[in-house]
């Protein structure tokens, strides 16, 4: 083989390898100029010189002896289905068999019956899910939960598409003098059989690093939505990068010729509007870096033509095609039927997100403090906090892209950006994780970037012919092996059972018909599966203090306890009537104290009817949280303890009409994986948050209680659950001395 490099005097270059075996097989693997470097399409307003005519005569013969172009999209294919089948496994080993925490109970619940869940609906997820939760193998948890490994694993497997991409484009934007000086060395790799591993290799490391990030395997495990949505997002980059790639391979003078691969921006458009119905917000956010590619490969006359009003009008029907599925459902009205979306203004509020627009804040404080914790996610997700193998090799791969292909590194760039941009303004707890997949994406991408320029900086040094190949498996085995150790303690929920004995620890504390009333979503997502899905405990009424400001939860109450709202009607009918209109104006209330008085009066009355009612027919139940004032709960806080008795009882207080001694069982919890070091938690998990804290708060209240009555032993057994949990908990250390003390000295 021996390799000729022609030149023409627009200073166009051509790198073209020539087999020993058969001289008549002239292989152009590229074209080149300076002026590619700083926007594709320079390319495409200069006359076809005598190179680029030469090249449409040699590729028909390149083509009919190899059948396939010089970068096969066949070893493309291959590479992904590699990274999917070893993503898929990782996942369906870590799988959690059983329902989690937070949106899980709620998602399935939304899902199996074809519902509509919370804003902004996710209707394409809960179609899909649907079709999963029929495949009868297993529990309804375990196959959603099995789809969300589905979706990671192709996501998995379309960022390495997407590399792979971004990598054979950017070789056509290599400076000339780089590549005559490597072809006077006579060891340039992309003119060498190397060339296709080191082309795919760094695809591939992207893909498993990917693969092993903490955010998208956390998700890949458990019932959610941001799989589905990180698979569709980066489906839109590859047939983006594709169509980008083969408006370069083609360029002519031709708008016609440019015009045949439209096929694969009009693609994009339609999946874009696709995976709106998903997670809209994270989805939109990544327009401006697919508007800067097309600029930057078409420039305006994409946007003034009718180009772009074709692929807007696809993108738009997907879009409304996949929504007019929440009216549709709402229509049936099933068991999870949030937000009642009929009307189009309903629709409207439902696809907006209104309620969520309080978790909103622009100050610089907020959005600072945002952006430390950015850091410090983006400094685990790949790996040790302390050894950020993956960013390093993501700086030297924007670093690179700067230099050989502006349009990805504007890309890469403008993805992180935006996400930011909207994330850092956005105060959520659980799984603000989620919103910055975009973001994490970018960095995977830069970081197979990176792994390719290693190997670059690797053949150019004068060497063996095997240095590129240990430099690149080096690089992929480091980066993947340390993003692996480091996330499996973490999202290996094989044994994750926290949600399910939460809720059976819950059902065994509570009597026949007896009610609970709760603010905490951990409590009231899982118990909706429990009952909806699993139908155990019917009898058992959970009602949701929060859910209580959201008129349509009054259908489910309808739907799922109708003794409750006919013994509580008088009350609960006022007070929907007025919550309707604040839906309709919120506004309005919040300029009239009147209104903002009246509504608050008709809540804590409606409370008081719904408690005082039941408590006549079953015993009524609370969790720890509704002791917890704050700015909505405050008169309710404190009605329930100056009215009633607290008693302990397992993971919630019985309601006691009288102030004697009421015996509390002892509690038989099962907390399998909550501290016996099975499954392992970050600090912001919500297990340590959450949950943990409600196991030690309930068994530190119950030693108070049995000590205040001078149970003094059986307390000292409770402290000292409590603190097997958290030995650090300083309530229960201050009970456990004190009812130590008063055994000494009785």
């Amino acid at each position: 083989m021996f390799v000729v490099i022609e030149a023409s005097q627009r200073e166009d270059t051509r790198l073209i390898v020539v087999a020993d075996d058969a001289p008549q097989r002239l292989v152009p693997l590229m074209v080149c100029s300076h002026a590619s470097l700083r926007d594709d399409r320079q390319m495409a307003r200069r006359p076809a010189s005598n190179v680029q005519r030469q090249k449409e005569t040699i590729r028909k013969p390149v083509r009919e002896a190899n059948g396939t172009r010089p970068f096969s999209s066949q070893a493309e294919l291959v590479c992904a289905g590699a990274v999917f089948l070893v993503a898929l496994v990782v996942y369906s080993w870590t799988l959690a068999p059983a329902v989690t925490l937070t949106d899980s109970g709620e998602l399935i619940v939304a899902a199996y019956g074809l519902g509509v869940a919370h804003p902004p609906g996710t209707p394409l997820w809960v179609m899909l899910a649907h079709l999963a939760s029929l495949v009868p193998v297993g529990n309804v948890a375990g196959r959603i939960n099995f789809s969300s490994a589905v979706f990671a694993a192709l996501a998995c497997a379309m960022l390495t598409l997407v590399v792979a991409e971004l990598l054979v484009t950017a070789s056509c934007f290599a400076a000339p003098r780089r590549r005559n000086k490597a072809a006077r060395r006579g060891s340039n790799i992309e003119s060498s059989n190397v060339d296709g591993f080191l082309i795919f290799a760094p695809a591939v490391g992207a893909g498993l690093l990917m693969a092993f990030s903490r955010t998208l395997w956390s998700y890949a495990t458990i019932t959610e939505v941001y799989t589905l949505n990180a698979f569709l997002v980066l489906l839109v980059f590859f047939l983006v990068v594709r169509w980008r790639r083969r408006i370069i391979e083609t360029r002519t003078d031709s708008s016609a010729a440019v015009a045949t691969h439209d096929k694969w921006i009009y693609a994009a458009a339609f999946v874009f509007g696709l995976a709106m119905g998903v997670h809209h917000v994270t989805v939109a956010l990544t327009l401006p870096a697919i508007a800067v590619v097309v600029y930057r490969t078409e420039g305006l006359k994409f946007f003034t033509g009718r180009r772009l009003l074709y692929a807007a009008l696809i993108s738009i029907s997907a879009l409304i095609l996949v929504y007019s599925y929440l009216p549709w459902a709402a229509s049936r009205s099933p068991a999870m039927n949030w937000g009642n979306p009929r009307s189009l203004q309903e629709i409207w509020w439902h696809i907006t997100g209104r309620q969520y627009r309080v978790f909103f804040s622009f100050s610089s404080a907020a959005m600072g403090a945002q952006f430390v914790e950015f850091c410090r996610m983006a400094l685990r997700e790949f790996g040790f906090a302390w050894l950020p193998l993956t960013l390093f090799l993501a700086v030297a791969g924007v670093a690179s892209a700067y230099k050989r292909d502006r349009t990805a590194f504007w890309f890469l760039l403008l993805i992180v950006l935006a996400d930011l941009a909207y994330s850092l303004s956005y105060e959520i707890a659980e799984d603000k994780d989620a919103y910055y997949l975009p973001a994490f994406i970018s960095i995977a991408i830069a970081a197979g970037l990176g792994i390719r320029w290693l190997i670059q900086f690797a053949a150019s040094r004068p060497s063996p012919i095997w240095r590129p190949y240990v430099a690149a498996a080096t690089a992929i085995v480091l980066t993947s092996a340390t993003a692996f150790a480091a996330n499996w303690p973490f999202n290996n929920r094989r044994h994750y059972f926290i949600a399910a004995d939460y809720v059976e620890n819950l059902f065994t504390t509570i009597a026949p018909n007896g009610l609970m009333l709760t603010q905490d979503w951990q409590v009231a997502s899982p118990m909706l599966y429990a009952q909806e899905i699993e139908q155990r405990r019917r009898d058992v009424k959970v009602v949701d203090i929060n859910l209580l400001r959201r008129s349509w939860y009054f259908d489910y109450l309808k739907h799922a306890h109708p003794g409750l709202m006919d013994r509580s009607s008088e009350k609960i009918d006022p007070y929907v009537e007025i919550l309707k209109q604040w839906e309709r104006d919120p506004a309005a209330f919040a300029r009239s104290q009147e209104l903002t008085q009246r509504i608050s009066i008709a809540f804590l009355e409606m409370i008081q009817s719904i408690v005082r009612n039941e408590i006549k027919v079953a015993p009524v139940y609370i969790t720890n949280d509704l002791l917890v004032a704050d700015s909505t709960n405050g008169y309710l806080t404190r009605w329930i303890p100056q009215t009633y008795q607290l008693v302990p009882q397992g993971l919630v207080f019985n309601l006691a009409t009288d102030q004697s001694f009421h015996e509390p069982r002892d509690p038989h919890l099962r907390m399998r994986g909550l501290a016996d070091g099975t499954v392992r938690f970050a600090k912001d998990d919500v297990v340590n948050v959450k949950i943990l804290p409600a196991y030690t708060r309930m068994l530190t209240n119950r030693g108070r209680y049995l000590a205040l009555f001078n149970q003094h032993e059986r307390a000292i057994l409770a402290f000292k659950e409590a603190l097997a949990l958290d030995p650090n908990l300083a309530a229960a250390q201050q009970g456990l001395a004190e009812s130590t003390a008063k055994v000494a000295k009785p």
